[in-house]
């Protein structure tokens, strides 16, 4: 993983995923599946002028249907790039940007079909995830219904006192930022069912007038 304007130890995401839409059918193949994702881009005008424009690249998934040889493990290795740039009245104001992702057992992670969040009560089709509290890492097991987001970023930084304190963002200043990782894994347990994943970026800008997010959605994609 490479990030820029920041030194950075990313924590081996384990997402548990688990959704509703399945790209595949549990068990329909045995060998891993190589998934290329369109990423995207989103732009946001803020009220005092300023542009933030969000993209992501080079994002795929290399999915195992079953690490564990029956249908309740799912083992996938995600990769993909976040990339901001800041123009307009502060274009040299610099922000924060968390990537992560959301998975689901049974649960249509492509809009509003699932609760939760990176915190409880988000809608997984809202413009924003909430604020970024949620979980980085682990291995997770769902059932039917459940859903979860994981964050990719483990910075380890010390706090006003010194003490050592984690973050999930990479934070950059100027006019623009960016967090690449390869070969992070989502892995799943437990879910009988269907399985989805869908990337996401949340980028934070302050600017003297204005504190705004700006979240960009992957496609979801199957889990098996």
């Amino acid at each position: 993983m490479s990030i820029r304007n920041t030194a950075a130890r990313v924590a081996g995401v384990g997402l548990a995923a688990t959704a509703a839409i399945g790209l595949f059918s549990t068990g329909a193949a045995n060998a891993d599946t190589f998934v290329p994702l369109p990423g995207g881009a989103i732009t946001k005008t803020l009220s005092d002028g300023t542009v933030v424009t969000v993209r992501m690249v080079g994002e795929s998934a290399n999915i195992n249907p079953s690490m564990g040889s029956t249908p309740l493990h799912r083992n996938a290795w995600v990769s993909g790039s976040a990339q901001v740039d800041i123009s307009g009245n502060n274009s040299t104001v610099g922000g924060k940007i968390y990537p992560g992702y959301v998975v689901g057992c049974q649960v249509n992670v492509s809009g509003g079909g699932a609760s939760g969040g990176a915190e409880a009560g988000a809608d997984w089709g809202a413009s924003s995830i909430g604020s970024a509290k949620g979980n980085v890492g682990g291995n997770l097991t769902l059932g039917p219904g459940q859903s979860k987001a994981f964050y990719i970023l483990d910075l380890e930084e010390a706090d006003d006192y010194g003490n050592e304190s984690h973050n999930a963002r990479n934070k950059f200043k100027g006019s623009s930022g960016s967090v690449t990782w390869a070969d992070e894994t989502i892995g799943l347990n437990g879910c009988a069912g269907y399985a989805q994943a869908r990337s996401f970026v949340i980028v934070k800008v302050e600017t003297d007038n204005v504190i705004s997010d700006v979240t960009l959605w992957g496609q979801p994609f199957s889990l098996g």
